[in-house]
């Protein structure tokens, strides 16, 4: 408990348990499917990916975007102490933003279902290797396990995807 905190008797609000909704409408699937090795072998951190059905992407938490790429294909989200990445597609940097609409900022608070980017699909499939779109705890110290709850489902905008739990 920080100073602040103690002398406003203000606990400081520590959450055991993280859940992760789905940003996209589409097939769940296994970080270890998607085709690049960062995400693959989890040198990022742990978690799960979509297969996209349509170019739009909401928040799956409430939270703080901690950081938009400058490309607008990810954003860094964080949701208490947990820190997520979410990468829409692979190789899309190369794409430099084109086909991309970003509706927030860096320091923006979102809420779970908060639309964050709207984007052109065919135009990722055409440009980029693939239109996956992986989401990670980039901070996987304060975690102690990840449960995707919907793997190989087809999911729609804000249902409950993966609970994390921490340590």
């Amino acid at each position: 408990m920080g100073f602040l905190s103690k002398l406003f008797g203000k606990q400081e609000e520590k959450i055991e348990e993280l859940v992760i909704n789905s940003y996209m409408k589409g097939k769940v699937v296994d970080i270890t499917e998607v085709p690049d090795p960062v995400f693959s072998q989890k040198m990022m951190g742990d978690g799960f990916a979509i297969i996209p059905e349509e170019g739009k992407l909401v928040s799956p938490v409430a939270g703080e975007i901690i950081q938009v790429f400058p490309t607008k294909h990810a954003f860094g989200i964080k949701a208490g102490n947990v820190e997520l990445l979410i990468h829409v597609g692979l190789e899309t940097v190369s794409m430099e933003g084109e086909g991309f609409d970003v509706k927030v900022s860096a320091g923006d608070k979102v809420e779970v279902g908060q639309t964050l980017l709207s984007y052109d699909l065919e135009l990722v499939k055409e440009k980029a290797k693939d239109t996956i779109t992986p989401c990670v705890v980039t901070n996987m110290d304060v975690v102690d396990s990840i449960n995707v709850l919907k793997l190989n489902e087809t999911v729609d905008f804000s249902q409950e995807v993966a609970s994390v739990k921490l340590k």
